[in-house]
């Protein structure tokens, strides 16, 4: 099968991701000077391989295989520059050799089960495993650290190749794995048969055995005959150093990314290095480390090493005497060692020139354009949204968000107005395919988050409820094309959903919309709410009959939301348009208090907001309805639960009224053991929701005997005429003068 002259094929087996492997692949392609490189991974990237040479290339980089049209259906193969098959690459491309790739192609392992390379090596049994076992360790990766990673000479890929060899005999390759191992061996030929006369193999150990000796090319013709296809699009796609480690799914995963990096990149001393620069680390974090506290973490690391008959110390090691000296036994500082250096989140990057679909290009540019560069760490940044590169900002980061791409999260914003937004942002590699999923919408950030939002809001199973958040996030995202449209969908669903929940659901993020959208430019949504406002207060009174405890509990956390929401109202409405949204919605509540049969927890909530509103209901008016529900002719459990609905609010209202706190406490000490024992698991309910301090007062004024005292008796001491200018300048605070 070699033509004249040529040598066998040198077939290097590797772990897919080790800075030992890596030198030693290096160190023998610089030995062999192949004329072509071989490297297991999909021959569509042999089109995009020439762009590892390029300065902007920046590992951890993957290529990422995708179907057009079908973006679920993409596979990723990661490098990291203590990848093997990196440094195949960079070495091929440096001295002019050829590379391909001999997997089998992307088209065909999409189009069966979406496996990738790394994911296949994680099926099969663990031959690192069975090797380690039989050396006596318990554990592999210990063991293939002090045989390969540690050692970095090109002697260890024979070794590695004989012990496969030796886990391999009598092993017969099935199904996925048959197939790709048929590609490969048919991707080998083919290099012979073109002519190269020095061809090396870089690929998993597990498959050295395969490659060695290569069965009749009919056999592998026959395998891989009539295979599925599906077109298929590559390209290069930043990755970062989380993404490479074992805890992320990833199954050629490895436990320590960042400590490989480090092995690979350090020129001599990596055991002083990694441990000097873990204590700057804790030095950034304020902790006091010296230059005495890293020479004796250095020298204890050395020492288990020795004791451990290890030929250097490994990441156990230095991890050990990191926690010792420099942490000084404190588990804290070591996580932090452990999530900065161990795994690390360095994230790669791609040139410009890489193939990307427009919509990748565009954010690209934006995000240089506001000077937000993406980064594998989450980083705070707060903006003020009256700059407009700040606005910019928030408007890119909440269209993303529209179109699937959650690149920034909100938190809450420091300090008060409406002004300001506090993000984290933290990149994913992932988002590359949402990014190319939601191409179909748009080729600008813009453009695709207005299409996804007409698309959002035109969909059959688009609630009442998410069509106004739906209006929010436009407004956010000064999506104002798409805003008719949206508003135009509420419009038709209110009219056809009956539901009163739906609706009440629905006021609050419109109103929020209409409060706050003009700090963006935004015009005001009036007309929708006052409309749905009105068909609220109009259909309420029929949506209380008939409901149990559950749903009782669900309407009055509805009440509150369109409660507050009406509060954000603004009272100026043109004339003749009928009373003002407050006194409308006030009205409702008021004749609502005034009805019987309404569930208790209903009728305590109602009560409650009208006294706290100050809407006609003073003291007594609540002291007299409390005594009412609290009677003994109504059943324990009830009374409990308009209890609940009243406190729900707040506690301090019985810490300031003796009457309603001595009403409470008659009635709690009148009930009988057995309905105590009932209503006890509603009250405690009712009073952990109260705030440490405000259930601490009311303990007060309980033990203190104040509940029993007279009404009268209780505001004995209290002179009317001096109290009323604190009175009205109170009110004049609350807005209820």
């Amino acid at each position: 099968m070699l033509a004249d002259g040529a040598l066998a094929p040198a077939i290097l087996g590797v772990r897919h991701h080790g800075p030992g492997s890596a030198k030693a692949v290096r160190a023998e392609l610089e030995r062999l000077k192949p004329d072509i490189v071989l490297i297991e991974g999909p021959p569509e990237a042999d089109a995009i391989v020439a762009l590892a040479a390029d300065p902007d290339m920046e590992p951890p980089v993957a290529l990422l295989a995708h179907v057009p049209g079908e973006p679920s259906k993409a596979a990723f193969w990661p490098f990291a520059v203590f990848s093997p098959e990196w440094q195949a690459i960079t070495y091929a491309l440096g001295a002019g050799a050829e590379v391909r790739f001999c997997d089998l192609p992307a088209a065909h392992s999409l189009a069966l089960n979406g496996e990738t390379h790394a994911e296949a090596e994680a099926g099969h049994r663990d031959p690192i495993g069975e090797l380690a076992q039989a050396a006596g360790y318990d554990d592999p990766e210990r063991w293939w650290d002090d045989v390969v990673e540690h050692s970095g000479e090109g002697g260890t890929l024979e070794v590695v190749a004989e012990a496969m060899a030796a886990v391999r005999a009598g092993h017969r390759a099935a199904g996925t794995e048959a197939v790709r191992e048929a590609a490969m061996r048919r991707a080998l030929r083919k290099a012979v048969k073109d002519g190269f006369s020095t061809v090396a193999v870089v690929c998993g150990a597990w498959h050295v055995p395969a490659l060695s000796d290569l069965p009749p090319a009919a056999e592998d013709d026959r395998l891989l005959r009539g295979l599925p296809k599906v077109k298929v699009d590559m390209t290069w796609v930043p990755w970062t150093h989380g993404r490479l480690a074992a805890h992320s799914g990833y199954g050629a995963g490895v436990v320590s990314p960042g400590w490989y990096d480090h092995l690979f990149s350090a020129a001599d001393r990596p055991v002083e290095r990694w441990l000097a620069a873990a204590a700057g680390v804790l030095r950034e974090e304020g902790l006091p480390v010296s230059s005495a506290h890293v020479i004796e973490s250095v020298r204890l690391a050395e020492s288990l090493a020795v004791l451990r008959g290890r030929p250097l110390p490994g990441l156990s090691e230095v991890t050990e005497a990191a926690r010792a000296v420099l942490c000084e036994g404190d588990e804290m500082p070591v996580r932090l060692i452990q999530r900065r250096m161990v795994v690390g989140e360095r994230l790669g990057g791609v040139p410009a020139s890489t193939p990307m679909v427009p919509l990748q290009r565009h954010l690209r540019d934006e995000q240089r354009r506001l000077r937000l560069k993406p980064d594998a760490n989450a980083r705070d940044h707060d903006l003020d949204l009256r700059k407009p590169l700040d606005l910019d900002r928030s408007r890119l980061l909440h269209r993303l968000n529209m179109i699937g791409v959650p690149w920034g999260t909100t938190r809450q914003a420091r300090g008060k107005g409406t002004f300001k937004e506090s993000w984290t942002l933290e990149w994913r590699p992932e988002f590359d395919v949402s990014l190319i999923e939601a191409a179909t919408w748009g080729i600008t950030v813009e453009a695709a988050a207005g299409a996804r939002a007409g698309e959002f809001a035109a969909g059959e199973d688009t609630s009442l409820a998410d069509l106004t958040a739906l209006v929010e996030r436009c407004l956010l995202a000064d999506l104002t094309g798409a805003l008719p449209g949206v508003l135009q969908a509420i419009k038709d669903k209110a009219a056809l959903d009956g539901q009163m929940a739906h609706l009440m659901a629905a006021l609050p993020a419109l109103v929020r919309a209409q409060r706050y959208g003009d700090v963006r430019g935004s015009a005001g949504l009036a007309a929708i709410t006052g409309s749905l406002l009105v068909r609220i207060c109009a259909g309420l009174p029929s949506a209380l009959t008939g409901l149990d405890d559950d749903a009782s509990r669900q309407m009055v956390a509805l009440i509150d939301g369109v409660h507050t929401a009406v509060g954000l109202l603004d009272d100026e409405r043109p004339s003749g348009t009928g009373p003002q949204d407050r006194d409308l919605w006030q009205a409702t509540l008021a004749s609502l208090a005034g009805r019987t049969g309404l569930p208790g927890m209903i009728e305590g909530r109602i009560v409650r907001i009208l006294f706290d509103s100050g809407s006609g209901m003073d003291v007594a008016d609540v002291d007299a309805r409390m005594a009412r529900a609290m009677s003994l002719g109504n059943p324990p459990d009830r009374a409990a639960a308009w209890m609940e609905g009243f406190l729900s609010g707040g506690g301090l209202l019985l810490v300031h009224d003796a009457r309603l706190l001595a009403t409470v406490d008659g009635w709690l000490t009148g009930l009988s053991a057995e309905a105590f024992v009932d209503v006890l698991p509603l009250l405690r309910r009712t009073f952990s929701t109260f705030a440490p301090p405000e259930r601490r007062m009311i303990g007060d004024r309980v033990r203190s005997g104040a509940p029993g005292r007279d009404a009268q008796a209780a505001s004995a001491d209290v002179d009317d005429e001096q109290a009323a200018p604190a009175v009205r300048t109170v009110l004049e605070i609350l807005g209820r003068a």
